[in-house]
């Protein structure tokens, strides 16, 4: 990496693993298991054994009942499935949506690591724009924090079902997926349902104040994001500011009827609020579930 570039990511990365250290890691560990077992070899059938564990095609050739061993598995793949679309663009406060899916995807990063797990990143936006499969160590997580910091940024719409796609081809095994986006613009249940069927996906949406509430400042241009298209609001109006306000609401709550209808985790995340506190509840909660 060009000095800059390394400079900017390892202060990332060192405020990761403060964060971390300090929050995160012992909770994670009581969340997110290893699941499932790996064939490790088989031998004969001693008295006691599960005759479930028979493996009846070595037991015809040998004559002798043999039984299969697994081994428990105990490392996890954590998919990290960011969205760089346009709309991950806007920020209001001193950070963009798309500067806090960087941090937050960072900080899950090195808390996944710091377990032992393996992370792979998706960067999608109107399809898959990055992959990088799910691997260990410190040189792996630079390349994660590089490809969330400076991802080219293209005007573009939001489309999850290549993620779908993708993560139910490239793995057979069940994994962990955190899906980092607001959630505006697309049709997402039907893939995130699918997701859902393989896999444990969490659901991080990523919001910012301006998109709650407008500000009383007079007449504004404001441009999608996605589209370029270009409207004027005159924020001046207390009805105008009420409308958007109230259409803020109904989307919001839309988002969180569907998330409830999947059975899929989900933290609310803005730019204007610490993001730690909404992870460990997350985690915590999950923690007594499980």
């Amino acid at each position: 990496m060009p000095p800059e570039v390394l400079r900017l990511v390892k202060q990332v990365e060192i405020k990761a693993r403060i964060l971390a250290d300090e929050a995160l890691v012992g909770t994670y560990r009581s969340v997110f298991r290893g699941s499932g077992l790996d064939f490790e070899e088989v031998r004969e059938y001693e008295p006691g054994d599960d005759i479930r564990t028979i493996d009846w095609n070595v037991t015809a050739r040998m004559s002798v009942p043999y039984i299969k061993k697994y081994r428990e598995e105990r490392e996890l793949n954590i998919f990290l499935a960011v969205d760089v679309s346009s709309s991950s663009w806007f920020g209001t406060t001193a950070v963009s949506k798309r500067d806090l899916a960087a941090n937050v995807a960072a900080l899950l990063a090195v808390t996944a690591l710091h377990n032992n797990d393996r992370v792979g990143l998706v960067l999608f936006a109107d399809g898959v724009r990055e992959f990088l499969p799910p691997r260990e160590g410190r040189y792996h997580l630079l390349r994660v924090i590089r490809e969330l910091l400076f991802a080219e940024p293209r005007r573009s719409r939001t489309e999850m079902a290549s993620v779908a796609d993708l993560l139910a081809n490239v793995t057979k095994k069940r994994n962990v997926v955190f899906v980092l986006s607001d959630f505006l613009d697309v049709e997402f249940e039907a893939p995130l349902r699918a997701l859902g069927h393989r896999h444990d996906v969490i659901a991080l949406m990523l919001n910012d104040p301006r998109e709650v509430e407008l500000p009383a400042v007079g007449l504004v241009a404001l441009e999608d994001a996605e589209t370029g298209q270009v409207g004027y609001v005159d924020t001046a109006v207390a009805s105008v500011r009420e409308t958007y306000a109230r259409a803020a609401r109904e989307r919001r709550a839309q988002r969180l009827r569907t998330f409830s209808r999947m059975g899929i985790d989900r933290v609310d995340l803005s730019t204007d609020r610490p993001y730690v506190p909404a992870l460990l509840a997350l985690f915590n909660a999950r923690s007594r579930r499980n």
